[in-house]
C-alpha cells in the first residue's frame, strides 16, 4: 500500500496538448473535510485507505494541495444535449488532475468535480454541491458492485463554502476515477470544427491506449468502433435489467469506454415503470427508462459521424446494425439469470415481457420482486407474491407458464435456486429516498448514514445483519422525488 505522496502519474492526455485542454488549476473550498471515501476505490490506486482519515487527503482533493507531478487540464469537447448539438462545451466545473498508474499497470484519471471555473464554465461558478457529489459517489460504488460498468469515486470532500442554486448549499468535490473521461462530443468538437489532424491525434490516442488489440485488424478504426457498440450495447442492458435510469444521455455524457458516468439526475426504478422519467428537466422523456435503449443507437451513431474521415458509411452503418441484437442478447441473457434460468428457450424474451407488462399495471417493486422470487421454490414464490398484482387472472396464467419453464430448465434443490438467484438479485439498491436521507444528515454535519449507506451499496446481494431498513420499499414520498441536472 502506499502513501500520498508515493503515486505515479503518467499524464498521457495532458501530452496532447492545448489543444485538447486548458491548464487549470483548482480553487480551493474553505475547511475542507472528509465526507466519505471508498476503500475498494482507494485500492485501485494502491493507496492505503487509512490516508483518508488524515488532513492531507481533504487537502489535495479539496483543492488546497497539488502533487508537483500532476498536470490539471479541463478538457475541451462538445455534444448534442436533448437532441440539439451544442457546439463547445467542456469541463465547466471538472479537472483532470492527472493519470496514476498502479502496480498492475493500469492507469486511472484523477477527475476533480467541482474544482471552481474553467474556460469551459459557461457562466457557471465551476462548484458542485454536496447534494449531487454525494449522489456521484453512492451511484458509481453502488453500480460497480452491482456488476454495472462505470466510472468509480474516490471521496467527497465538503467544506463551508456557499454556492447557490435553487437555494444557498455549501459546495464539495468528488474524485472520480476512471481509465479514460473521453466521450462521444470530444470526437464530435474535432469533426465540426474541422480540426482534422487533431481528431486523428485523438483517434490515434483513445485506439493506441484503450483499444491496442483492434491494432491486429484489417481495419482497426472499425474494430474500435465495433468494440465501442459492443460495450454500449452491454451498458445499456444492464442498465434495463437492473432498472438503472441515467436521466441526461447526452453525447458528451458517453464515454468511449462504455463505461456509466457524469451522474446527474440518475434514479433507480422503485415500482416498475417503462415509462418513468427520472429527470425533471426532461420534459419531452427524451432520456426515459424505455428510450436508454434506441438513445443508446442514437448517441453511436453521433459518433460515428464523427469517425466517417476513417471509416466508411457502409462499415459503420453494418457496425452499428450489431447494437440492437447485442443488447437483446446481453439482455436476455441476464434476464434468465434474474429468473433463476440456466438454459435458453425461444419463447423467454416473451415470458419477460409478459411479466414486465403485469408489474407495469401493478405497481410492484422492480427490485423486490426478483429478489423475492428466489427466496424458494417457483411454487411457492409465486404463491406469495401473487398479492402485488391487480390483474390476478394475467399473473396466474404467468405463473403457470413460468413454473413449467423452470421445471424443463432442470432439477437443481431449493438451497442452489437461492443461490444462484441471489447472486444477480440484489436486495440492497441506491433507491433516491435513501441518498436523499443520507444527504440531508450530510448537510446537517453528519456524515454516518452516507458513509454506511455506501458501505450496505458495496454488497448489494449479501444479506446484512441490521440493515433491514435498506432493503425497505420507499415511503410514498420517496417515490416522487424530483431530481434536477442542477448541482
Amino acid at each position: 500500500m502506499k502513501a500520498l505522496d508515493e503515486l505515479t502519474f503518467d499524464n498521457r492526455f495532458a501530452r496532447l496538448g492545448d489543444a485538447f485542454s486548458t491548464h487549470v488549476l483548482p480553487e480551493p473550498l474553505d475547511e475542507p473535510r472528509l465526507v466519505v471515501a471508498s476503500d475498494a476505490a482507494m485500492a485501485l490506486l494502491d493507496l492505503d485507505p487509512a490516508v483518508a482519515e488524515t488532513p492531507v487527503f481533504a487537502e489535495l482533493f479539496g483543492g488546497h494541495k497539488l502533487w508537483a507531478e500532476a498536470q490539471p487540464r479541463a478538457m475541451v469537447y462538445s455534444g448534442h444535449q436533448f437532441g440539439g448539438y451544442t457546439p463547445q462545451l467542456g469541463d465547466g466545473r471538472g479537472l483532470l488532475l492527472g493519470e496514476v498508474y498502479n502496480q498492475a499497470g493500469e492507469h486511472w484519471d484523477l477527475h476533480l468535480k467541482g474544482a471552481g471555473m474553467t474556460p469551459y464554465s459557461r457562466m457557471g461558478d465551476g462548484r458542485a454541491v454536496l447534494r449531487s457529489s454525494i449522489r456521484e459517489f453512492l451511484a458509481s460504488e453502488a453500480l460497480h458492485a452491482l456488476g454495472i460498468p462505470t466510472s468509480r469515486a474516490l471521496c467527497v470532500i465538503g467544506s463551508s463554502t456557499p454556492v447557490w442554486r435553487e437555494k444557498q448549499e455549501r459546495g464539495a468535490m468528488v474524485l472520480r476515477l476512471a481509465p479514460s473521461h473521453i466521450r462521444f462530443g470530444h470526437f464530435e468538437y474535432f469533426y465540426y470544427t474541422q480540426k482534422s489532424e487533431q481528431l486523428a491525434e485523438l483517434a490515434e490516442h483513445v485506439l493506441n491506449l484503450h483499444y491496442p488489440e483492434c491494432r491486429e485488424q484489417p481495419e482497426p478504426y472499425l474494430a474500435m468502433f465495433r468494440e465501442i457498440v459492443e460495450r454500449n450495447a452491454e451498458m445499456v442492458a444492464k442498465w434495463q435489467a437492473y432498472g438503472f435510469c441515467h436521466g441526461v444521455m447526452n453525447t458528451d455524457n458517453m464515454s468511449i469506454l462504455g463505461i456509466t458516468f457524469d451522474f446527474g439526475p440518475f434514479a433507480f426504478l422503485d415500482d416498475f415503470d417503462a415509462h418513468f422519467i427520472c429527470n425533471h428537466s426532461d420534459h419531452e422523456g427524451r432520456y426515459s427508462f424505455s428510450n436508454q435503449v434506441p438513445i443508446g443507437q442514437w448517441n453511436l451513431s453521433a459518433l460515428a459521424q464523427a469517425l466517417t474521415p476513417f471509416i466508411s458509411v457502409d462499415a459503420l452503418k453494418e457496425a452499428l446494425g450489431l447494437y440492437l441484437p447485442l443488447y437483446q442478447a446481453h439482455y436476455l441473457d441476464l434476464m434468465r439469470r434474474r429468473l433463476g434460468l440456466t438454459t435458453a428457450e425461444e419463447d423467454d424474451q416473451k415470458l419477460v415481457e409478459r411479466l414486465l407488462k403485469l408489474m407495469q399495471n401493478s405497481g410492484v417493486d422492480y427490485t423486490l420482486f426478483f429478489r423475492r422470487l428466489g427466496d424458494e421454490s417457483a411454487a411457492l414464490a409465486v404463491a406469495r407474491l401473487r398479492d402485488d398484482f391487480v390483474d390476478l387472472a394475467g399473473f396466474d396464467a404467468w405463473a403457470e407458464l413460468y413454473k413449467a419453464r423452470v421445471a424443463r430448465d432442470g432439477n437443481d434443490n431449493e438451497a442452489q435456486r437461492r443461490e444462484r438467484m441471489h447472486a444477480v438479485n440484489p436486495l440492497y439498491i441506491l433507491r433516491n429516498y435513501l441518498a436523499q436521507n443520507a444527504i440531508a444528515a450530510a448537510e446537517s454535519g453528519y456524515y454516518s448514514e452516507v458513509r454506511r449507506l455506501h458501505e450496505v451499496l458495496t454488497r448489494p446481494f449479501e444479506e446484512q445483519a441490521g440493515m433491514e431498513q435498506y432493503a425497505q420499499r420507499p415511503p410514498d414520498w420517496g417515490k416522487h422525488l424530483e431530481i434536477s441536472c442542477s448541482s
